[in-house]
């Protein structure tokens, strides 16, 4: 699939500001230093369209990205970009101030029609647990992603991912997408859940 534009749309302090418009969206989300930015870039096949930072947690509003592709199935679409959780110097206070903004819109998004959650594929979080079992909760069964899993040898992968999978609570047989941004390994298989998910 080729990515014929992605564009920022403008970054949301607010559920005010959130889109009312018909075009579906996808939303990411993940711990802090998962590599989301990084994913989103190399998912869209674009350098430094979502801001890569050597600080995690940098994202701190909700960031909202127009893209149009060659695909039918994903002809136009927003991909929304969620502050990431967990990180440790962010102050507690910052935090408390991210969690309220994430739900609303994940419980109030009209238009919310995927939700990619990023794990890493060396590092089970509770946080991480908790995000899938409230999304399962809420009726937004989520696509996971494992990231950075070049740096896993091909012979760690699947006992990694079968700890990711039961640490996770994911039912037997659930999906996992390893990820890495940087060979583009999973790229196409993700695009394919997308297309799955905006298509039902």
């Amino acid at each position: 699939m080729k990515i014929l534009n992605a564009e920022f749309i403008r970054s949301c302090a607010g559920p005010e500001q959130f889109l009312k418009g018909q075009l579906p969206e996808v939303a990411f989300i993940g711990r802090s230093n998962v590599g989301k930015s990084s994913l989103i870039n190399s998912l869209l096949q674009r350098k430094g369209l979502a801001k890569v930072s050597r600080t995690p947690g940098k994202t701190r509003l909700v960031n909202l990205f127009q893209v149009t592709s060659d695909d039918p199935g994903l002809a136009r679409f927003v991909l929304v970009d969620l502050p990431g959780y967990g990180y440790a110097r962010v102050s507690k206070a910052l935090r408390a101030e991210w969690a309220p903004l994430i739900e609303q819109y994940l419980n109030g998004s009209e238009q919310l029609s995927a939700v990619v959650v990023l794990v890493e594929c060396r590092v089970l979080s509770e946080q991480d647990r908790e995000t899938i079992a409230w999304l399962l909760s809420v009726g937004r069964p989520p696509i996971v992603v494992a990231t950075k899993v070049d740096k896993l040898k091909m012979s760690e992968r699947v006992s990694a991912l079968r700890r990711l999978q039961e640490g996770l609570g994911l039912a037997e047989g659930g999906t996992i997408i390893p990820y890495s941004s940087s060979t583009g390994e999973g790229r196409d298989r993700l695009w394919l859940a997308l297309k799955e998910q905006l298509q039902t």
